[in-house]
């Protein structure tokens, strides 16, 4: 049994998609070749394909028997979560010898961190990679060497980028394989009081630092719940990970035994026929469980925008309609910061993903009849992983949550709803995440003041310019016009404000991935600015309602302010290579459209 919402947006989403989904799986049964696929290939492309293979490798190839496995890796060693992957391309090639395959590297993909960026010019190019990242997967992978593809990446742009292009080769077996967490540091509540008592001038530069290098300090994800840990869990809840296995740390003997396994079933797959591909596993009610999982687990709203070109790369068509009204009926169950204390080594000491998927099941919020890259059904999921006598196992994961600040079932959540909705009205229609705002401060009506850059709003909060009622409007951040930057710099200053007491809120058609926090944030707004949107006539003084609980996003003075004249801005900002994607930046998708120039 299903709830019968979650059985209705999957009928709608089904429907909605009959042409497209039908396309797509055409396109991936003609990719399809039962066999090895590199059989296809000449002697000449074969002879270049394993050229720098050792002997036996290339024997096993030029033999067409046996797997290949092609390995795709975001590594490098700026990253601390990908740093983690750097002796994974030599340690995969030993596992799949002992399991009778061969592995190669198809390609590296590029891998930035929004962290290091923000603020910065190159956070322009940030949403862009996606879909960088997809085309240059499918480069790696077009040469049709590969009987199944591994995946390796983590953050913010690298999981959504790799899972577009491995859609596109649905026709290959798809296994993902995380890295795992960094331990944890400096606790969440010390280190967001650092960054408010410097954003208050009560500490300087030296004393932030520090407390940014005790938060990120070792090889792995970072441990808050941004984006980079709502890609583990998406993964893991939409079977694409092995149970258990997002937030294991990296280096333990644990984390390598998973890692060998996700190399044996890569393989096994390969081998069982188009049952195992991705495009078989990867369906409607996959996305379904994927979006309440973000929604149960209070995870980025990056995904409101990444979630819908991953789909599309698919041939599924889904939209914030879906997400805002599974919103109304999917629980909140967990409590990690920005939008409580915990990290994710405390939210998987406390049960994890395994309780998560389990308390969902029992009432009836998940998809069970999905498939998964080790079979039918998502019950297994419910299991983690241990050791005994040195090997894998599974056993039966949390009946119940360890404890209960981090936590809990769904028949007794956080709150009833899961914190993401969709905002409509004259200004146009936008996503806000409500799982932090404290209900009191859901409901603002206040005169805007319009800002150029978040910089600005900094500055006139520095001159004791903004201690009043405002809503703060930062138009021209659209992907259309500079790629959608997270302002995250926003975030401090207004959090100030509203424990002063004034009431503020934030509408802008860019992004604040999870870092709105407790501020009302009406965020992805479209039709964004770039393309002649409301918000680009919008004046300081004009009065804005932003209604959380009633989804509501409009200006009061409605027939003055549509029949002014837009105001017409052109990016010119040159360096850090942003002038390489101003032509596609026109070909760019809304906001609800997965900002994609691709999908």
């Amino acid at each position: 049994m299903i709830h019968p919402t979650i059985a209705q947006i999957t009928k709608r989403i089904i429907e909605r998609s009959k042409a497209t989904r039908q396309n797509y799986l055409a396109q991936m049964d003609a990719a399809h070749l039962e066999g090895v696929h590199r059989s296809t290939l000449s002697c000449g492309n074969l002879a270049h394909g394993f050229a720098a293979c050792n002997q036996h490798d290339k024997s096993a190839l030029a033999a067409d028997q046996i797997p290949n496995i092609g390995i795709i890796t975001a590594y490098n060693d700026m990253l601390s979560a990908h740093q983690v992957y750097e002796e994974y391309p030599k340690e995969i090639k030993k596992y799949a010898h002992n399991f009778g395959a061969v592995a190669q590297v198809a390609g590296g993909v590029p891998a930035m961190c929004d962290g290091v960026t923000q603020g910065q010019p190159g956070m322009e190019l940030s949403l862009y990679s996606r879909d960088v990242i997809a085309l240059s997967a499918a480069v790696g992978l077009s040469h049709n060497m590969f009987d199944a593809a591994l995946y390796l990446g983590i953050c913010d742009k690298i999981v959504p980028g790799l899972l577009m292009s491995a859609l596109r080769f649905g026709h290959l077996p798809a296994v993902f394989m995380p890295g795992g967490p960094m331990p944890s540091g400096i606790s969440n509540e010390e280190k967001s009081a650092i960054r408010q008592a410097f954003a208050e001038g009560k500490i300087g530069r030296e004393e932030l630092l520090k407390g940014e290098s005790d938060s990120y300090h070792s090889p792995g994800t970072c441990t808050f719940y941004g984006t980079a840990n709502s890609n583990q869990m998406l993964m893991e809840i939409m079977g694409l990970h092995l149970p258990g296995s997002s937030f294991v740390n990296p280096h333990t003997p644990l984390r390598k035994l998973l890692d060998e396994e996700a190399v044996r079933v890569a393989i096994e797959n390969s081998k069982n026929g188009k049952k195992a591909c991705l495009a078989s596993i990867f369906d409607e009610k996959t996305v379904v469980n994927g979006i309440i999982g973000l929604l149960a687990t209070g995870g980025s709203t990056n995904h409101t925008i990444h979630l819908i070109a991953i789909a599309r790369a698919a041939g599924i068509i889904i939209n914030w309609d879906d997400m805002s009204e599974l919103s109304a009926i999917v629980p909140l169950i967990t409590r990690m910061y920005p939008n409580g204390a915990a990290d994710v080594n405390h939210f998987h000491a406390a049960g994890g993903m395994g309780f998560v998927i389990r308390t969902l099941l029992e009432n009836q919020l998940l998809h069970e009849d999905v498939h998964t890259i080790i079979g039918a059904g998502l019950k297994k999921y419910t299991q983690e992983p241990k050791i005994e006598n040195g090997a894998l196992i599974w056993v039966e994961g949390a009946t119940q949550a360890l404890n209960n600040t981090i936590l809990r079932t769904a028949n007794d959540p956080f709150t009833k709803d899961g914190g993401i909705k969709l905002l409509q009205g004259n200004l146009g229609r936008a996503v806000i995440k409500t799982a932090a705002v404290a209900p009191e401060h859901r409901i603002v009506l206040a005169p805007a003041i319009v800002f150029n850059e978040q910089a600005d709003l900094i500055k006139a909060f520095k001159n004791g310019e903004l201690e009043k009622d405002f809503i703060a409007v930062v138009p021209f951040q659209g992907p259309k016009f500079n790629g959608m930057p997270e302002l995250h710099s926003l975030t401090p200053t207004l959090t100030i404000l509203q424990k002063k007491g004034y009431k503020v809120g934030l509408v802008t058609d860019g992004r604040m991935s999870g870092a709105s926090g407790k501020v009302p944030a009406a965020i992805h707004l479209t039709p964004e600015a770039m393309d002649g949107g409301l918000i680009s006539k919008i004046q300081t003084g004009d009065m804005i309602l932003l209604d959380s609980e009633n989804g509501l996003i409009e200006v009061l003075d409605f027939y003055n302010i549509s029949s002014r004249a837009a105001v017409e801005k052109t990016n010119v900002e040159l360096g850090f290579g942003r002038e390489l994607f101003r032509k596609l930046q026109s070909g760019v998708s809304q906001s609800e459209e997965g900002a994609s120039f691709i999908v």
